[in-house]
């Protein structure tokens, strides 16, 4: 058979022509890199309900597909707003949404239209329904509780998004005719208000991309600490070294942020981690997203590289829970160790750091690297591990100077 050097030549520049930039500057929803996805994948899997075109026409979710539909009528309803009215403003918007997501969309214009009036119609009669008392009694997603924060949780994964300004703008043409002056992002702070850990006012929010990156939000400090370029932490004594070397822990009661950090004297003054089943599934798709999309602004994965320095067997997190510096609802120590040290396998560390952090690592090493602390260390890990041995070790010294004190006494009465 004859070689054709033409038509190869005409079927690589078609090839060419239709090249696109895999990542654009639009994009902030994205599938987490199997390289960190497969350390767990249920911990970026949703369990009850898809939104958004990744996890789509999965199996195990389709049961939520109706109650889907059911709010979505139920929004229209409510809203006033004309279903040709609500999926013309969707499809004008389909172009500029579809490139929010990482991956190519298999999904045709009309099918991701669909999937995208659904979703969005559901949440904005979910976040309604909840923030309305009196309204969510006949509903089976806000009146059964574990069915309730399993959607919630659901609307956190960081595959499992659409983009806010969609909501937003679906939620404007709903509302512009009628007397409600409640935002969407009113509604949004009410239905996820148990995780504002940082206490932030509406206010305090400029722009958010989705409900992964408002979680993310909820965790920070206002303002946000300052970064150094060229540093890394490179090591960090455990929390049992240094506890031996004589530091004390220390729950910081008034600071909700999770980026706040302050040593001084023999104190290290920490925020309080309350440890229980969805923490895992939160920091990692937290952590996701900053790998994915704040390459330079990794506050999460700053604190969770801190604490994985700090916590290394279950014995360290006995000392943190012994201090209350974490909260264990998962019962065995054993649990929480591991979790903390698999939040950072395969997980890039810029080298663009927290001043905060990086200032308090420093003195950090600088208290367990002093030969007196070193000394104090090592007797107390060779001599005191327990009380048992405390006391043995005690005994001995007393016996050790009365050994002493009963020869010299026995020299001066030869020697008089």
């Amino acid at each position: 058979m004859a070689y054709d050097g033409d038509v190869v030549e005409i079927n690589i520049e078609e090839m060419l022509k239709g090249a696109w930039a895999p990542v654009i500057t639009e994009c902030c929803i994205y599938k987490v890199p199997f390289s960190i996805r497969r350390h767990n994948e249920e911990a970026y899997t949703p369990k009850v309900i898809s939104i958004g075109p990744f996890h789509h026409g999965h199996p195990r979710l389709r049961d939520m597909e109706e109650h889907k539909i059911y709010y979505s009528k139920a929004f229209l309803e409510r809203s006033q707003t004309t279903l040709d009215s609500f999926i013309g403003w969707i499809d004008e918007m389909e172009p500029k949404f579809r490139r929010c997501y990482s991956h190519t969309l298999e999904f045709s214009k009309e099918q991701l239209v669909k999937i995208i009036f659904v979703d969005c119609a559901f949440i904005l009669e979910l976040f309604c329904r909840d923030h309305d008392q009196g309204l969510n009694q006949d509903v089976m997603c806000l009146s059964i509780p574990p069915l309730r924060d399993s959607i919630q949780y659901d609307l956190l994964l960081l595959e499992n998004q659409v983009p806010f300004f969609v909501l937003q703008s679906l939620y404007n043409l709903s509302f512009r005719l009628l007397n409600d002056d409640r935002s969407l992002l009113e509604r949004t702070f009410h239905f996820f208000r148990h995780f504002n850990r940082s206490q932030l006012d509406m206010g305090n929010i400029q722009k958010i991309s989705h409900f992964t990156d408002l979680i993310r939000t909820f965790h920070l400090q206002d303002p946000l600490p300052s970064r150094i370029d060229g540093n890394i932490i490179k090591h960090l004594p455990s929390a049992t070294e240094l506890s031996e070397a004589g530091l004390r822990f220390k729950v910081l009661e008034s600071e909700s942020c999770l980026l706040k950090l302050d040593f001084s004297g023999r104190v290290l003054e920490i925020p309080q981690l309350v440890v229980e089943d969805p923490t895992e599934t939160l920091f990692r798709n937290m952590v996701a997203l900053e790998q994915c999309h704040y390459h330079f602004q990794s506050y999460i994965t700053d604190y969770v590289c801190f604490l994985d320095f700090l916590v290394n067997t279950n014995r360290d997190v006995d000392i943190l829970v012994q201090e209350r510096v974490f909260i264990n609802w998962l019962g065995d120590t054993d649990s929480v160790a591991m979790m903390i040290n698999g939040l950072m396998k395969n997980i890039t560390t810029s080298n663009n750091i927290s001043s905060q952090y990086f200032d308090v690592s420093e003195k950090l090493n600088a208290f367990h690297k002093n030969p007196c602390r070193k000394l104090i260390s090592a007797l107390r890990r060779d001599y005191c591990r327990g009380p048992w041995q405390t006391a043995a070790s005690i005994a001995a010294i007393i016996l050790l100077i009365l050994s002493f004190v009963q020869t010299v006494c026995s020299i001066l009465q030869v020697i008089y």
